[in-house]
């Protein structure tokens, strides 16, 4: 779709919603990504600017455990409503639309990449305080009323494993650290608990950060329902901390700091065996991916160079699980 049709087509679509008379002006491709392009406009209404941000599925295969554009921007809007800091959605397409499954949320400002809010020297004071707020902010999600959510995944921990291992097991290559890992799943399974929301992809490089910390959480693709600790697990992986290996927390904080203060925040204490199940369990999967990109690139499916250098990075993830299996910090 042209820019020129997207904006005619989104101005409709407040139109018709009785948003106003909203004109769409400075339309701009920021990326075409894996699942989705996104593109930044300004909303115009009564001469009044506010700027902001559609995302619209381009239809490329999506790894397994990902919700669909329209499901992913109810979940936003559901979130937002609860009191989540995260941007606020104006428009979640339907049919009507004619522009696929996606959806606008306002921009907000700050600094997304990983690297940067790991390094960066101009976000030091944010990061003497993102933990808290990151657990803070986990609170928030895993409180949200489940009745005012669409219908998400949820399944058991066991089932969740066998999934991944179905997965892994079809790209028809066996690695003996992910056995190891699988292994050892099987036998730490936790108990059962109610389940809660769950993001799913709580990450460094999956929030907006500023000078004074967390501004926004993003990117609720992977949001379904299960234990809240999967969140607190899949935070500490190796993959999001950027080189700042000791500062398991986003590559900016410490473990016990994250659990104390998800505590206080929550009112429930945490089980850092159970964390470690569910930070076992992330690098697990997150090495699966790094396989499902390869297979991609190898396949053909998606030629592209970056496709291939994310499936060699099975061989950090192996390392990564012998460290946390054996208990290395």
């Amino acid at each position: 779709m042209d820019r020129a049709e997207l904006a005619t087509r989104l101005a409709a679509g407040y139109r018709r919603r009785g948003l106003g008379d909203v004109t769409v002006a400075s339309l701009q491709r920021l990326s075409a990504g894996a699942s989705a392009e996104t593109w930044r406009f300004d909303r115009v209404v009564d001469g009044a600017s506010r700027t902001m941000i559609v995302q619209v599925f381009t239809g490329e295969k999506q790894f397994a455990v990902a919700l669909d554009k329209r499901t992913q921007g109810l979940v936003q809007q559901a979130a937002h409503a609860a009191g989540i800091a995260t941007p606020r959605i104006d428009l979640v397409f339907d049919s009507e639309d004619g522009l696929g499954e996606g959806f606008v949320s306002e921009f907000v400002a700050g600094e997304t990449l990983g690297q940067r809010i790991a390094r960066s020297p101009e976000l030091a004071a944010a990061r003497a305080v993102l933990t808290a707020q990151c657990a803070e902010a986990l609170a928030d999600i895993h409180r949200v009323d489940l009745a005012g959510l669409p219908q998400l995944p949820d399944q058991s921990p066991a089932e969740m494993v066998a999934r991944l291992r179905d997965t892994h097991d079809s790209f028809g290559v066996h690695l003996p650290v992910f056995e190891l890992a699988f292994a050892w799943l099987d036998d730490q399974q936790p108990a059962a608990r109610p389940p809660r929301l769950v993001h799913g992809d709580f990450r460094n490089g999956n929030f907006i950060v500023d000078s004074r910390g967390l501004v926004a959480v993003l990117d609720w693709e992977a949001a379904h329902l299960g234990d809240p600790l999967e969140d607190l697990g899949w935070l500490c992986l190796n993959a999001w901390r950027f080189g700042g290996i000791d500062q398991p927390v986003g590559g900016f904080g410490q473990r016990d700091e994250l659990f104390a203060a998800y505590a206080a925040a929550s009112g429930v204490a945490v089980d850092a065996r159970r964390v470690r199940f569910w930070e076992v369990y992330g690098t697990l999967k997150w090495g699966v991916i790094c396989q499902w990109f390869g297979n991609q690139f190898i396949t053909g499916e998606v030629p592209e160079i970056e496709r291939a250098a994310i499936g060699r990075r099975v061989a950090e993830v192996e390392l990564d699980l012998l460290d946390l299996i054996e208990g290395v910090e």
